[in-house]
């Protein structure tokens, strides 16, 4: 199975949680050249929302939001996979997490309808160096 995994950065930051909010950062960063490797978007409480933004370049992202005023909380770590999706393909990298002893604290991943899948996990810092030997990487 061809696997990729690397280890990311990620970012996030609290917006109200009203139509366009997404829209409007998400057209900052991109008119700005900020590529993101993945994006997420969840709710915070009854007004909130927390955009979690995974970048290329993390020092694009930094400069970026800066001279536009854009708080942001991180950096923090996770891994992103990518790979051919085929049944099973994340119980095996949960599985060499579980036997080196880290916990998963989130994920969230698609297939993408071409046979293949991109998966991100969320590590706490103490199992970065961990998760990271355990998946080869």
């Amino acid at each position: 199975m061809r696997r990729t995994i690397r280890q990311i950065e990620y970012f996030y930051t609290m917006v109200r949680d009203q139509p366009g909010e997404a829209y409007g950062m998400l057209s900052r960063l991109g008119a700005a050249g900020v590529n993101l490797l993945a994006f997420n978007a969840v709710p915070a409480g009854v007004e909130q929302t927390q955009l979690v933004l995974f970048p290329e370049s993390a020092d694009l992202l930094a400069q970026v939001t800066a001279e536009k005023g854009l708080v942001l909380n991180g950096p923090h770590h996770a891994l992103l996979i990518q790979g051919d999706d085929e049944l099973g393909a994340l119980a095996e990298i949960h599985r060499l997490l579980f036997e080196a002893g880290v916990n998963v604290s989130a994920s969230g991943g698609v297939a993408d309808g071409r046979g293949g899948y991109g998966y991100v996990i969320y590590l706490r810092e103490q199992d970065v160096a961990t998760a990271a030997e355990a998946l080869g990487i």
